[in-house]
């Protein structure tokens, strides 16, 4: 794309001679209107001849000011208006009968430099975006907050409502696989909070891809069984995973980067075929990950641009975003990844992550048990209906004595009325937000403890007053371990 002209708000200069010729022009004029050569090239037929009377109008001794011609560039839309002033310049300038020797023109561009509207308009789309997202955030924490207190309820009756051994596992099975999903929505905000932020850091941990990868093979098993079964079409999975040492990571950003690859080879194989992962370990490459179909496969000019950001072959149902987001999430986990496709025979994507240190054993995050405590007195405060209730049944089931809030308001009348052990409350609400209520609370309770649930990141402001914060959205096991923590603290 053409450079697009930096004009600074200065005058644009040029010394020309009696006769016409431009002798001299300052890097202003140069960027808008050409170089000596050829100063007039840019105007319309009609503003060069302007341009060129008001010259010799000057080098006969004639002021003339205020001449406005118009600039077309390929790189507006619009014409850029210049106001030009064509000045005499004679041998005595105490005699304005004098010779002319000179004629100096200025001109002064009557609109923002386009440098400058750009960066500005970048600028404020940025902050709009970066505002509407978090928002965005906001409301979707909210929703994967009952999204996993639902399923957190319906795994606790599964476990009370046993019917019959393959029902219950195929119920707990399910429940696990949508609790993956919203776990790994939450974590997709996370990160886009952290980006919008300017917070970069990266809080890696040991995983254990042959595990990721059977997460994501049965994270997508509607897509790869169920449904082409459901159309006629068979789909085979064949897995060889050797015994590999852990990789430093963020388990939801690489479940991504395979999803999405299974999720190609899928299209990829529009008459079925064979879907082949394999893993193992490479001295000189590391944790080696290929995941290989056998479908229609990629010309060589595809493949040279696989990866590019936009780039897509699936036409208006294509964003061209998906292998250029995982290449991105490959290389910030300092691995590679490579294509290797022949046209009717089949893709394979290799991917090459070096080990995390052998002195460093992959940790399994089974849930914690929090120990048996009595029951507590609880304040739940939420704009939100759904958040409020689900928090209410998740406490409900550890015997917990609970009271709903809507409103910092009325969340102030139960504390008026009543005595509580704890209080949790929402960051973002109108007319009082979770931190003037914990203000509030603390200047009446002093020693009571307050929780903020918040689906936003910048919580500075409530800090002071709280005791923990707890990011939406959470699980039973956060709520709990956080009673325990802070009313049995002693």
């Amino acid at each position: 794309m053409p450079t697009l002209p930096t004009v600074e708000p200065e005058l644009l200069v040029a010394s020309c001679s009696p006769t016409g010729d431009i002798v001299h022009c300052n890097e202003a004029w140069v960027s808008v209107l050409g170089s000596c050569a050829a100063p007039w090239t840019k105007l319309s037929d009609e503003d060069q001849e302007m341009a060129l009377t008001s010259v010799m109008e000057a080098s006969g001794g004639t002021l003339v000011t205020n001449q406005v011609v118009t600039v077309h560039t390929p790189d507006r839309d619009e014409p850029l208006p210049v106001l030009l002033n064509f000045i005499p310049v004679v041998a005595d300038g105490d005699d304005p009968d004098g010779d002319v020797q000179a004629v100096t023109i200025s001109g002064e561009v009557m609109a923002e430099p386009a440098s400058w509207m750009i960066n500005q308009t970048q600028r404020h789309r940025m902050e709009a975006l970066g505002r509407m997202t978090m928002g965005v955030a906001h409301d979707l924490n909210n929703l994967l907050s009952g999204l996993i207190g639902h399923i957190e309820l319906l795994k606790e009756r599964a476990q009370g409502d046993r019917t019959t051994a393959s029902i219950e596992g195929a119920m707990e099975e399910s429940l696990r696989t949508i609790e993956q999903a919203a776990e790994d929505g939450a974590s997709l905000i996370e990160k886009l909070q952290r980006y919008i932020r300017q917070d970069t850091q990266e809080h890696f941990e040991p995983v254990d891809l042959p595990t990721l990868l059977d997460d994501c093979i049965t994270l997508t098993q509607p897509y790869w069984y169920n449904e082409p079964r459901r159309q006629g079409i068979e789909i085979d999975v064949e897995k060889d995973f050797d015994e590999v040492p852990p990789v430093m990571g963020s388990a939801s950003e690489l479940r991504e980067v395979f999803v999405n690859l299974i999720l190609n080879a899928v299209q990829a194989m529009p008459n079925g075929g064979t879907l082949v992962f394999d893993a193992d370990y490479d001295p000189s490459r590391g944790v080696v990950v290929q995941v290989e179909d056998n479908g229609i496969g990629m010309s060589s000019e595809v493949q040279d641009r696989i990866f590019e950001p936009l780039f897509t072959t699936k036409g208006d149902r294509g964003t061209g975003m998906g292998l250029a987001a995982s290449y991105g999430i490959v290389q910030e986990h300092g691995g590679d990844i490579e294509v290797d496709s022949t046209v009717d025979e089949g893709t394979t994507f290799s991917l090459f992550f070096p080990s995390a240190d052998d002195s460093v054993a992959v940790q399994k995050r089974e849930p914690d048990s929090a120990p048996d405590a009595d029951t507590a007195r609880v304040l739940v405060v939420d704009d939100e209906e759904m958040v409020r209730s689900i928090v209410t049944q998740l406490l409900s089931l550890k015997g917990h004595e609970i009271d709903q809030a809507s409103s910092g308001a009325e969340a102030l009348e139960c504390v008026e009325a009543k005595t509580y052990d704890i209080v949790f409350t929402d960051f973002g609400m109108p007319e009082m937000t979770g931190a003037e209520l914990a203000r509030q609370i603390r200047s009446v309770c002093p020693g009571m403890p307050i929780v903020l649930l918040t689906g936003y990141t910048e919580t500075e402001a409530a800090e002071q007053d709280v005791q923990a914060i707890l990011s939406k959205p959470f699980k039973l096991e956060e709520l709990q371990s956080t009673i325990q923590e802070l009313v049995w603290q002693e």
